[in-house]
């Protein structure tokens, strides 16, 4: 990318992801099997600059002692391709170890922050910020997992909607990613009303990864013209998470 091009050029776009991954783990009980390792292959194939991740073990005592080959890295530094920055941030602790959000940069990170999103004791969602240097352009993405529970996802809207109005000025372009968990069009609505906007066409269905029928998981920008969004399909997709990975480019402003 150079500062000095004009829009529309294959140079000044920015590719962003967003996938949960289940902790790297599918299936349950005795026929789960691990999946970190064609997950990696997959994030790199994915070629994004920057690849929004829910659901990332930091470490997991019970899961490293059951399966063979189980990274001696945390998630999040093991699925970052070569000269990728990898930055992780703890939604939940568990008895036998923690997950939560990361983000995986062909870009510098700057900084980044960590908001406790949790709505209710029985759900632990956090919001992970990093502020980027992309082009010579500074550049916030924020990763983030919302709740099962309608009301709740409300509630982590605004709270999110006021993040960005505290923490990140006007005249910087902002990317949000994540799982959303919202099946309708509520959060999309709530969030167009402070300028953050998803690529307009029909629905990129990415839930559940075998059959998807539902668009869970969403690439909202400010400041930033959405050029393009796809998922991708098929028996080796459907078998890594119960996500499809989500794929949106922007025009990068000069």
């Amino acid at each position: 990318m150079t500062a000095d091009s004009s829009f529309g050029e294959p140079h000044d776009i920015l590719r962003v992801a967003t996938y949960n991954i289940h902790k790297g783990v599918q299936g349950v009980g005795p026929t789960r099997r691990l999946e970190i390792h064609n997950l990696a292959l997959a994030i790199e194939t994915l070629d994004a600059d920057i690849v929004c991740l829910q659901e990332v073990r930091q470490g997991n005592r019970k899961e490293a002692s059951y399966f063979t080959g189980w990274p001696e890295q945390p998630q999040a530094e093991f699925l970052a391709p070569e000269g990728y920055e990898a930055v992780y941030r703890s939604n939940a602790v568990t008895k036998h170890g923690e997950h939560g959000n990361a983000l995986l940069s062909r870009w510098p990170v700057i900084e980044c922050r960590h908001e406790d999103m949790s709505d209710h004791r029985f759900e632990q969602r956090g919001l992970l910020h990093a502020k980027l240097l992309v082009a010579g352009v500074t550049l916030h993405a924020i990763v983030v997992h919302f709740g099962l529970i309608p009301s709740s996802r409300v509630r982590q809207t605004a709270r999110l909607k006021a993040y960005i109005a505290r923490e990140i000025p006007l005249d910087e372009p902002v990317v949000v990613a994540g799982d959303f968990n919202d099946w309708g069009t509520r959060v999309r609505r709530l969030l167009r009303v402070d300028s953050l906007h998803a690529f307009e066409g029909p629905r990129t269905l990415t839930y559940p990864s075998r059959y998807p029928v539902a668009q869970l998981d969403h690439i909202y920008a400010r400041g930033l013209r959405p050029l393009s969004l796809a998922a991708p399909r098929g028996r080796v997709w459907s078998r890594m998470s119960d996500h499809l990975p989500l794929i949106a480019e922007f025009n990068l402003p000069q």
